[in-house]
């Protein structure tokens, strides 16, 4: 594997890897000194980050349980085609391109496809359209190539921090655990169990992932190590024991209310106010009055005796001098009534008018409101996290100090309340209703206004969630520590986007079929979507058949007919296809047999995923076993 980058995501990518996929990398980084529009605190960071990946990589003392040579460090200023080739991209399996530059990312994908067809590319753009339209022109150009080419191993996949960051960031807000995984379009999160209680009853997942270890001294005299997909009888087996349990995220808190925070049309109740429907009641009563009295006075047809009224309610009848005086009493009342309208139908558009300002301005937190999520920051992470939140069916409130911030609009689309001011000033974040909410997330790109409104936040209501997007990886570790001491019983998150991001870009890096992985203490668990047909060891036998406790485990099927199936489960439907249904079914029947068109997910160890997909030791890629470590 071949990483190209300049900040921390590159190194995070690296590392996620190394330690979770046993991969062989080659990091190419920039030199120190080469980005002058950086600012000092940049160059600094390059600068440390050059340092730590050097000692990790080869140029310091090899890291323990590593070949001496397994993984390189190029230096280059620029990513040249000769610059690829000597890092090794025309045998590599797959290349990633993480730069914060654009143009940098597209120059070398394109020059990476020329030196490899088979290359897997992942590259990391900020332009979403520009990236979809990237992703079909390598892909194409990889099929004119090689028209064998088998698409699910060799593919372009071009991600955004910010969209794969927002997952996570979510179900830290709601659920307050970073072991997500995503697939087609749903969040599923590895909650730890501890063993319940005399009179309590285990929460309901949906599979168990695994058995935690169990500590010295409990009556065995060993410390077992975690065990990966146990089987029914080793669960009852280790009653006492704590779990590993799959469960889809969810909001528990009060639903979100459709006619407050939802997009809705405009109401006749809400168009026009109480007192200007009984006005306008009252002139309709009135003309109605005035036409039954012209028609009994006058003896004519009350068709016409109406249209007689109105033409005298608009002033548009001719004076009734000749009439008898009851005609012209009611020719002045009619007068009359038409002088009080003119008011109340201006009255009435100026109020309509307001109302639809109203639905297309900036929305307010209703009264009432508790139990939400006061998103602080409209960026770009905020609106992919505000996204993400909406989909849940989580009441938000956002906070954010720029009116022009690029997530305002969205916001106003979603009908989300928004409170325009400095979160770090006094009554902004009560204005959010801080005070009755579930979870702050500070998602603003300083640290220091993170710091400062979870700070103001925890001062107003000691025991509110906050999750905090940090920078730098040890200040946000240095946060958490502090203030879970400071707050042990509030619930306390400090993640950097690098950190969040990293897994999306590796599980891209190991091709279109792996989802996702899950740590599960000191090893880890991988999600892959795979198609029985291409595996004799699924094909023709149920499910609990098909299930080798300790090495693999059916655990959802997709539904969805092959024409409509999404290539990338771990993406999730893409922004441009809107009707696009989930098709995976997780709570599967243990006796439900899998035939050759079907496609499930599978848990599984990295050695049992290897075996399944048919790569072998000292191939360099997954499955490849590392000469010690953590299975």
């Amino acid at each position: 594997m071949v990483v190209c980058g300049d900040d921390a995501l590159a190194q995070r990518l690296a590392g996620e890897l190394r330690e979770v996929y046993g991969e062989q990398v080659t990091l190419v980084v920039p030199p120190a000194g080469s980005r002058p529009s950086l600012p000092l605190t940049g160059r600094e960071r390059a600068g440390a980050l050059l340092g730590r990946v050097s000692a990790a990589l080869g140029r310091g003392a090899p890291a323990a349980g590593t070949a001496p040579g397994e993984e390189q460090l190029y230096e280059a200023a620029e990513l040249t085609e000769e610059v690829l080739a000597q890092a090794g991209v025309a045998q590599a399996a797959a290349l990633a391109l993480v730069n914060d530059d654009d143009e940098t990312n597209i120059r070398a994908a394109l020059a990476a496809r020329r030196l490899n067809p088979r290359l897997r590319l992942v590259i990391r753009l900020y332009n979403r359209k520009l990236g979809q339209h990237l992703a079909e022109l390598l892909d194409q150009a990889s099929l004119l190539a090689d028209p064998e080419l088998d698409t699910r191993e060799v593919s372009t996949t071009v991600l955004s921090d910010a969209d794969t960051a927002a997952p996570a960031l979510a179900a830290a807000a709601v659920a307050g655990t970073r072991k997500v995984l995503q697939a087609d379009g749903l969040l599923l999160q590895a909650v730890e169990q501890q063993p319940p209680g005399p009179g309590e009853s285990a929460a309901e997942g949906l599979c168990t992932l695994a058995l935690l270890s169990t500590p010295r001294g409990n009556g065995r005299g060993t410390d077992e190590g975690p065990q990966l997909l146990p089987d029914d009888a080793a669960v009852t087996a280790a009653a006492g024991r704590g779990t590993v349990v799959l469960q889809a995220v969810q909001h528990n808190g009060p639903p979100l209310s459709p006619g407050r925070l939802a997009g809705r049309t405009v109401s006749l109740r809400e168009l026009f106010s109480r007192r200007l429907r009984w006005s306008l009641a009252g002139l309709l009563a009135a003309v109605i009055g005035l036409a039954v009295a012209s028609s009994l006075t006058t003896e004519e047809n009350p068709l016409h005796a109406t249209y007689l009224t109105l033409l005298d309610l608009f002033a548009l009848n001719d004076p009734a001098t000749d009439e008898p005086h009851s005609r012209q009493i009611l020719q002045l009342l009619a007068a009359l009534a038409g002088l009080l309208l003119l008011p109340v139908l201006l009255a009435a558009a100026l109020e309509a008018f307001g109302t639809f300002r109203t639905a297309a301005a900036l929305r307010r937190p209703p009264r009432g409101l508790s139990g939400h999520v006061v998103l602080l920051g409209l960026g770009k992470i905020g609106t992919r996290v505000l996204t993400r939140l909406r989909e849940l069916g989580i009441p938000v409130v956002c906070v954010e100090e720029d009116p022009e911030a690029r997530g305002i609009p969205h916001a106003r689309r979603l009908r989300v309340p928004v409170v325009l001011g400095d979160a770090t000033e006094e009554g902004v974040l009560e204005a959010a209703k801080i005070h009755r909410a579930h979870a702050l997330l500070a998602l603003t790109s300083v640290d220091t206004t993170n710091l400062e409104a979870a700070l103001y936040a925890r001062s107003v209501k000691p025991d509110v969630g906050a999750v905090l997007r940090l920078y730098d990886d040890e200040f946000a570790l240095a946060v958490y520590r502090t203030l879970r001491t400071a707050h042990p019983g509030a619930q306390t998150r400090s993640r950097s986007v690098s950190t969040l991001a990293a897994p999306a870009f590796a599980g891209a890096m190991m091709g279109r079929r792996i989802i996702g992985a899950i740590p599960v203490e000191r090893k880890v668990l991988l999600f892959a979507a795979l198609d029985v047909a291409d595996h004799p060891e699924l094909l023709d036998r149920t499910v609990e058949e098909a299930f080798r406790p300790g090495t693999w485990r059916v655990v959802a099927l997709d539904t969805s007919s092959p024409a409509q199936r999404l290539p990338d489960l771990s993406n999730g439907p893409p922004p441009y296809s809107q009707g696009h249904a989930p098709g995976l079914v997780w709570d599967l029947h243990p006796g439900h047999v899998l035939s050759r068109e079907d496609r499930v997910v599978v848990a599984a160890t990295r050695r049992g995923l290897a075996e399944l997909l048919g790569r072998r030791r000292g191939a360099g890629r997954l499955g490849a076993p590392r000469p010690a470590g953590p299975q």
